[in-house]
This record gives C-alpha cells, structure tokens and sequence, in this order.
C-alpha cells in the first residue's frame, strides 16, 4: 500500500518526508541534493523568463519553499520550487495588469502564491484531496503540451536576441518572423553553445548537469570576450537573503477578486501534477504518502514563496526524478539543495551579472520542448482515438488563446469525461450457466431468468438524477420482456450502488409500484449499510413491502425455489443456484 489518509496510524504532523532517518542512506541523500542544486539552478532562473521576475527571485524559490515542504509535507521524494507550468499560467493571466519585470508585478506574483496557499489549505481542511484525480491524465498531456508549445514559441525571440513584444506565442513568432533580419549573431552562437552543451551531456548521462555547465562556461566566456557589449546579459544580481513580508499591493476586495480565477488555475494544476508525482514515486519506492498532508506542505511551501518575494511553486516531476536518480530516498536531499543555495545567494551571485539572457532562453527552450509529450499524444491517438481529440483541443486552447482558459478547459473536459463514461452504467442481467453450475452475465437485451419467476438485474453504478432513467427504462423492459414462467420477483443486484440521491429515490418508489400493480415484486440483493440507510431515510423500503432487501441472490433464488413447484420448474429450467 502506497498511500495513507486520515485515520490510518498515528504519524507526525511534521517531518514525515524525513522521518524515519535512514542513516546508511543520509550520505545517499546529500549527494542527490548537490545534484539537485548543480541541475535545478540553472532551471529555476530560466523560469524566472517564463513568469517575467527578477532571475534572483529564482533561486528565492529554492530557499524557503522548499524548505518548508521538506519539513511539513509527507512525500519523501517530491520536489517542490519553481515550476514552467504554474509560471505560464501566471504570466499569461497577469498580462496587461503590470510591467513585466517590475516591483508591481513581482508583488502580484508573490500575492497569487498566497492565494493559491488559502486554497490548499482550505481543500485541506474539507479534505479535498481527491480533486487531484478529477484532471484526467489525457487533458493533463494536452495542458502540458500546449504549455510547451507556447513557451517554446515564446522563446525563440530569446535565442536570436529579439525583443519580447507580448505573451501569445503566435503574435510573437510573426514578429520574430517579421525581424529575422535583426538577429543578433551573438545570441545565435551562445544559444546553440549552450543547446549543444546541455544535450550532449543529457546523451552522455543522465546525472551531467549539462545546465549548470552551461551557465558557467558562459559566464566565463561572457567576462573574458566583454560579451555585455555585444548582447543583452543580466547586469547586477542582487545578494543575500530575501526580505520577509506581505506583497506591497493594493489589499483590495476587487484585485482579490481579478487574481482569484488565476490562484484557482494554479491550485488546480499544482494539486493535480503533484499528487500524481507524489503517488507515483511512493508506489516506486513502496513509500506511504498523504495527499492531504502533502497539501499542507504545499500550502506551506507557496505562503513561503509569497512572504520571501518571489513567486509561486509546485511539485516538479523531473526535479523528483533528478533526486531519484541521485539516490535520495528522503527530504534530506531538498534540505541541502536549499542549503547550498544559501551560500549561493550570500557568496555567489556578483558573477552572475555576466550571464547572458540568451543562456536562459536556451534553457527555457529546452525545458519546454521536453513538456510536449508527442509520445503520449501519439499513445493516445492509438490507443483512445476520441480522447486524443480532447487532448489536442486543450493544448489548442492554450496555445492560441491562452494557458488560464486552457486549464479552465481542461477541468471541464475531465469532468464532462467522467459524466460521459459513468452515468450510464454497462447493466447486465445475471443467469445461470449450465456448463459450469454458476452464474454468468448478458447483456439486458438478451434476458434470461436465473431462476423460476425470478430474474437479477445487475446495475453497475451508483444511482442519481443522470442515470435514474436508465434504470427504471431497463427494469421496465426486462418486465415487458416474454418469460416462462411468468415473472414473479425483479431483483437488482445492488453491489455497485454506492449512493442514491433524491431523484433517484423517487424514481425506485415510482418504479417499485408499477412493478407492484403487475403483480412482480421488486427486490434488492448486496446492498450496502450505507445505502440501507438511505433507502431508509428516502421510505424506499416501506414503499417497496416487507422482505424487500436481501443479503445475497442465494437468499432470494432460494426463497422462490422452495416455494411450491417452484423446484421442479428452476430444474427444468437449468437455472439452479450454485453450491
């Protein structure tokens, strides 16, 4: 078992991802978290292009929030700092509200982390950690790969030293297009530098960070060649620590409102992509996790990233795997990559004002490259060909009109998905099989009887106002169905039925009388206590008579057969019940 909730044995509320210390594996785990810092730094200021801050605000995300992740969520191997999905759907949904880049901005950034820490924390208090799989993973693929595409697109500008004239990704690739002739020849050599490094070293081994490389060699190259002559670069990057407190911005219940469709966005894909992470790698390593417990840390994590002045942050898959395939089996790796930034930000930030914005593109650029998943997508083609269709239709979406709308789509397709998959339930009806002395299933079309006067329809899900039609349709069908001998007794088995709701009830009172007023008794086998207890409350049971609920279909087949000539007609019938 690879998850825990509520209830399941006493556990901290803190320290969970790092409790209990292995300490033959602690040596293991600060290894994986200087492979972490080597190959995380570098990505971490890359996204500050994405969301538009400053590129220290970057490595800000590595200090506090991951920290306090690693001490309050339950995940031993989820990452958490900054993130290229969380920050497209920041910087498109904050366009035209400020200026890329400045103080304003930056302070909207931090005040939508905190936003979207209120929602974690609240879902975690109504327990709403199963939301998580409600974003299907076919619209996950095509968010995710609409989001690459965009940012891709967004990038190119960066690579060939264009300017940057918006956030729509096609508007800019016809400008880039339109200045082809205005490339910078600089930023074409260090691009393609740092896009050879970085993947030379990726075919060489995983475990090079080709990233961190990269940004060294072209801080050198860049101080040696006074490159900042030649090509934008970042100029003076600030050291030390962050400054603690509240975004300097209007506390205002209209800009609140405007940033909440924002913060709910990313609450959505930070719930989603980090569950999913967080379930993946406890089942991998035979791990316990907590989603709810995650959420908190999550929570934590973002009010950390809001109060330190930088932006939001979310679980990353592919830090996760970076520390996983270092060797970290536990937070301990977070905690010393967060550590090691911290020397970073006190000693080492004066050479970073060499570093040219091309080196970042490059990064972003890759980076986004590896969110399109054309291996998914093409799983999907193949595989579920309708689904497919849904897929491209978000990355669509996102790419043409925005990444806020695209995860608004997203959600509504998941759960159009869902209604459209179970509220109509695949319903059979149980007979007997005479080759094997059991039972078996038909399709409703194909009635048969299981025993004299008696006949089980199976209802597959539970039943409310969607679906209450199906059921009394099919039942009535079933009745109207020609049967020798007559039909006496219409038994659902009810093992599926997790929940009825109001309509639902109305319609077995409605159903339960018709079948009364033709003489067949409507019977319930496998209900659950639950479900009793609704049937109860709603008066189905006193509506449908005594005896109405049973505890197996035995009961009820037997009940019939004992009856009078019931016997010899369910033997002649070959529908015996099983031994």
């Amino acid at each position: 078992m690879t998850e825990t909730r509520e209830g399941s044995g006493f556990r901290l509320p803190i320290l969970q991802g790092i409790l209990p210390i292995d300490r033959a594996g602690v040596r293991r785990d600060i290894i994986a978290g200087f492979t972490l810092a080597a190959l995380s730094i570098p990505g971490t200021m890359g996204y500050t292009k994405i969301i538009g801050t400053p590129v220290i605000t970057g490595l800000y995300t590595i200090l506090i929030p991951m920290s306090l992740f690693a001490l309050f969520g339950s995940s031993r191997h989820l990452s958490v700092n900054a993130d290229s999905a969380t920050a497209a759907v920041v910087a498109a949904g904050l366009a035209g509200m400020a200026v890329q880049g400045s103080s304003e901005w930056l302070a909207l950034c931090s005040l939508i982390a905190l936003m979207a820490a209120a929602f974690m924390f609240l879902a975690r208090v109504m327990r709403l950690g199963f939301l998580a799989d409600f974003l299907s993973r076919t619209v996950l693929t095509g968010f995710l790969t609409g989001v690459g595409v965009q940012v891709s697109l967004l990038e190119v500008s960066g690579l060939l030293g264009l300017s940057r004239i918006g956030n729509h990704p096609l508007a800019q690739i016809v400008h880039d297009l339109k200045s082809v002739g205005e490339t910078n020849p600089y930023a074409v050599a260090v691009s393609l530098a740092v896009l050879a490094i970085i993947v030379g070293g990726r075919r060489i081994s995983p475990k090079i960070p080709g990233g961190l490389i990269a940004v060294l060699a072209a801080i050198v190259v860049s101080w040696a060649l006074s490159l900042d002559t030649h090509l934008e670069t970042l100029g003076a990057v600030p050291s030390g620590l962050p400054t603690l407190g509240l975004p300097q911005v209007d506390w205002s219940w209209p800009l609140l409102w405007k940033l909440m469709p924002i913060a709910l966005a990313c609450f959505v894909v930070i719930l989603s992509q980090s569950a999913a992470t967080s379930r993946a790698y406890a089942a991998r390593f035979s791990d316990r996790f907590d989603e709810n417990v995650d959420m908190v840390g999550l929570g934590m994590a973002n009010v950390g990233a809001g109060l330190s002045g930088t932006f939001i942050v979310n679980g990353s898959p592919t830090n996760t795997e970076m520390v996983a395939s270092g060797g970290g089996r536990s937070q301990i790796s977070q905690l010393t990559t967060s550590v090691i930034v911290l020397l970073v930000l006190l000693f080492l930030t004066g050479p970073l004002a060499h570093l040219p914005t091309a080196v970042l593109s490059a990064i972003v650029f890759l980076v986004a490259l590896k969110m399109i998943d054309v291996k998914g997508m093409t799983r999907i083609f193949v595989e579920a060909r309708a689904e497919f269709w849904v897929a491209l239709l978000t990355a669509a979406t996102v790419v043409v009109v925005g990444v806020e709308q695209g995860i608004v789509l997203a959600m509504v397709l998941s759960l159009l998905d869902h209604v459209r998959r179970g509220y109509r339930g695949n319903n059979s009806v149980i007979v007997a099989d005479k080759r094997r002395k059991g039972w078996q299933m038909v399709p409703v079309s194909t009635p048969r009887q299981i025993a004299s006067g008696v006949l089980v329809y199976r209802f597959s899900h539970s039943l409310y106002y969607a679906n209450a039609a199906q059921f009394a349709e099919e039942v009535l069908f079933l009745v109207k169905a020609r049967a020798q001998p007559p039909l006496a007794c219409l038994c659902v088995e009810a093992a599926a039925i997790g929940d009825v709701d109001f309509s639902a009830a109305a319609m077995l009172r409605d159903t339960g009388q018709a079948l009364r007023e033709q003489g067949i008794r409507m019977v319930f086998a496998h209900l659950s206590m639950d479900v009793r207890a609704q049937f109860e409350r709603h008066g189905i049971t006193e509506s449908l008579g005594e005896h109405a609920i049973y505890g197996s279909i035995h009961a009820v087949v037997a009940e019939y057969e004992a009856q009078p000539g019931k016997g010899e007609a369910a033997a002649a019938n070959g529908s015996a019940a099983p031994a």
